[in-house]
């Protein structure tokens, strides 16, 4: 992106944009793509069916989040819609949804996705992460790599969370469904050399505020709020 570039709309954008937002031509917003931070944009056209916006100025430098992944077994729709908003808030490169034993809740890729971008406008955010399809947890394992896991393990409710002992490098901060994880699934945690399993203070989390305050913790330990 930069200035004099025009960028086309699509359908979704421009009704968005014409219907909802009531812009019209010779309005100013914020253009993101992800890459090359924020941009403000004139519409030079504009209607329901598509439009054109001309890049003027840079408004903001592209801010990337740390290495950081969040993997999470989806909830409600709203409490899942508030976990993606407060990742994208908090910084986090990449969601990755799973299928736990005790997962009992569906939601849509394409659906969190947007959901993402959203926030990222909402809070005028340069970045957005990309959110993968939602999978079994079992299978995510299967392939993992060399990326750290903080494992937010219920079952050391009221024990310290030894946040000193974590070292630098790519993570994934781990979040379970609303029962919880299975014995099966803490065991195979429990047994891989990339996972650390912590606690998250005296009393049992719900989900989504386990979210919150995992990623809060790793990123004042670790991430770029130090």
């Amino acid at each position: 992106m930069g200035e004099g570039q025009t960028v086309p709309l699509d359908k979704d954008r421009a009704l968005y944009l014409f219907a909802v937002m009531r812009l019209s031509v010779g309005d100013v917003l914020t253009l993101i793509n992800g890459r090359d931070g924020a941009w403000d944009a004139q519409v030079i056209e504009g209607s329901k069916r598509g439009g054109v916006l001309l890049v003027q100025a840079q408004t903001a430098p592209q801010i990337a989040p740390p290495d950081l992944w969040l993997i999470f077994a989806p909830i409600k729709k709203v409490r899942t819609d508030f976990i993606v908003e407060k990742a994208v808030e908090l910084g986090v490169a990449r969601i990755l949804p799973v299928v736990t034993d005790f997962t009992n809740e569906k939601a849509r890729q394409d659906k969190l996705q947007a959901h993402a971008v959203e926030a990222a406008e909402q809070c005028g955010g340069t970045y957005v992460p990309d959110v993968a399809e939602v999978t079994k947890l079992s299978a995510v394992l299967d392939g993992w790599g060399d990326r750290r896991i903080l494992f937010c393990d219920e079952g050391l409710v009221g024990t310290a969370a030894n946040l000193a002992s974590l070292t630098p490098g790519p993570w994934a901060v781990l979040i379970g469904p609303e029962g919880g994880f299975s014995d099966s699934e803490r065991a195979r945690l429990h047994a891989m050399p990339q996972a650390q399993a912590i606690s998250l203070g005296p009393r049992i989390l719900r989900a989504d505020t386990a979210a919150v305050a995992a990623l809060t913790l790793w990123q004042t330990t670790l991430g770029d709020w130090q």
